[in-house]
């Protein structure tokens, strides 16, 4: 395994596979104050676009995108795709709770105590954090971010790109919007529209 992305979400990720006894052989990074460390023993390598670890990714080993910017997040996947014809790992820590019915895409990172209950569908290269609850029914886009501790009820719709902090409640069946931005501790009980930034109980829209 190597991870793109050395840095926050790197580590997580390095965590997770560890918690399932995977060998991850290193990081790439494209902060080169970064490169030659060691994270819990493993080498920073060198350049996100250094083909002489690229052409590994596929051969010999698998990937993982570990940043939670997602222009950057969205380049990298394209990278990985254009140059190796290979689609990131989901990365699912051991703790995770999964029904048996969750569909999923490719590339998403599922931290520890995280619950996805029957029926939930998660698209793509989403980050679903530490105890966050997606409850039956729900649907999540691509590229999205749902905080730690979050807690998504039944049949919310989630779209491409959207950002929900940490903490935050979505009362069921409301629909997030394209790209908006949910403030971390909001309460969100009506529909939030495609762009916007909401924060509050209950959440309202901010500029």
């Amino acid at each position: 395994m190597l991870i793109l992305g050395a840095k926050g979400l790197g580590q997580v990720a390095l965590e997770i596979f560890n918690s399932h006894g995977l060998l991850v052989y290193g990081f790439l990074e494209d902060d080169e104050t970064w490169h030659q460390r060691q994270i819990d023993h493993v080498s920073v390598l060198g350049r996100t676009d250094d083909q002489a670890f690229l052409k590994l990714i596929g051969a010999k080993c698998e990937a993982f995108v570990a940043t939670d910017e997602n222009q950057y997040r969205k380049h990298l996947v394209n990278l990985l795709l254009e140059k190796r014809k290979v689609m990131p790992l989901n990365a699912i820590h051991a703790q995770a709770y999964l029904a048996q019915s969750v569909q999923l895409g490719h590339g998403n990172l599922i931290g520890p105590g995280a619950i996805l209950n029957a029926g939930v569908k998660l698209g793509s290269h989403s980050i679903v954090h530490a105890r966050a609850l997606i409850d039956y029914g729900s649907q999540i886009e691509d590229y999205v971010q749902i905080g730690a501790g979050s807690v998504l009820n039944s049949e919310v719709i989630v779209e491409e790109e959207a950002f929900i902090g940490s903490g935050v409640t979505v009362v069921a069946g409301v629909r997030i919007g394209k790209q908006a931005r949910v403030g971390a501790g909001s309460v969100v009980i009506q529909e939030v529209a495609p762009g916007a930034t909401v924060f509050g109980n209950p959440a309202q829209a901010v500029k």
